[in-house]
């Protein structure tokens, strides 16, 4: 009796132990979760995105300073009225080379963005790989992932918008920027006519010129050359600690920054 008692009390202990211990072992786990992507200080988190954004600040200010002095020095000696510092901001020479120049980076990563996802450079470190790559991957079979954004737990037209967003947003982005280069250009060219004594333009009619156009042929063609030269140097060349290259150790025809 004394022995089949202990038994039963043993059986007891046994069947609640998985129990206590799951629930022992999932409080950490779902601590985890919770702090997953917050480990550090917020500066250490964003380090990448607060140098980019600190060095595009830095030079665009540059520029403004350095554009103004141009902009002065040939009004002067076309003896011009010359702009105060805020008036240049809000000039067709300000305004059209800031534009001009976000126009053509963001055509870069769009274009970059889509000609990946249907082209494969063997070997490249920009390049998904030449079988099953996790970009690839089905979302649905994700849909019950906990940490899955939730357009994925969710499905349907919400999933299929979040699949293509980022090259929605990089298109816009490009959208906006060629607008404002032509509005800028406009300006621009409008007081440069006049200076010679001729018409101004509309930004329909400054579209269709060729300074417009050579403007913007002369930015996109050098954004092509750089992505083409990153996209073939790295199947060769190697940069220890940066995920847009291989790892130093991996064969040349590796396909992907992975290891």
């Amino acid at each position: 009796m004394a022995n089949t008692a202990h038994r039963d009390v043993s059986d007891r202990s046994a069947t609640r132990s998985p129990t206590a211990g799951s629930i022992g072992a999932e409080g950490p786990i779902r601590r985890g979760r919770l702090a997953k992507g917050h480990e550090g200080s917020f500066v250490r988190r964003n380090a990448l995105a607060i140098a980019c954004f600190s060095f595009f600040v830095v030079f665009w200010a540059a520029q403004g300073v350095t554009g103004w002095h141009v902009f002065n020095d040939d009004a002067a000696s076309h003896q011009q009225e010359v702009l105060s510092f805020g008036q240049y901001l809000t000039s067709g020479h300000f305004v059209e080379a800031t534009f001009e120049n976000w126009e053509s980076e963001f055509l870069q990563m769009f274009s970059f963005i889509l000609l990946t996802a249907w082209f494969v450079q063997r070997g490249s470190a920009e390049s998904k790989s030449d079988g099953d790559d996790p970009s690839s991957a089905d979302p649905n079979e994700h849909r019950d992932d906990p940490d899955a954004p939730w357009p994925v737990r969710r499905g349907g037209l919400w999933l299929r918008l979040y699949e293509n967003c980022l090259l929605v947003a990089f298109v816009a982005l490009f959208a906006i920027a060629i607008v404002g280069h032509a509005f800028g250009g406009a300006a621009e060219y409008s007081s440069e006519q006049e200076a010679h004594g001729e018409e101004p333009v509309s930004v329909a009619e400054f579209v269709t010129t060729d300074q417009f156009w050579f403007e913007s042929f002369q930015n996109w063609q050098s954004e092509f050359l750089a992505v083409g030269s990153i996209v073939v140097l790295t199947i060769f060349l190697r940069q220890k600690g940066s995920p847009e290259s291989k790892p130093v150790h991996a064969p040349n025809w590796r396909t992907g920054a992975g290891t």
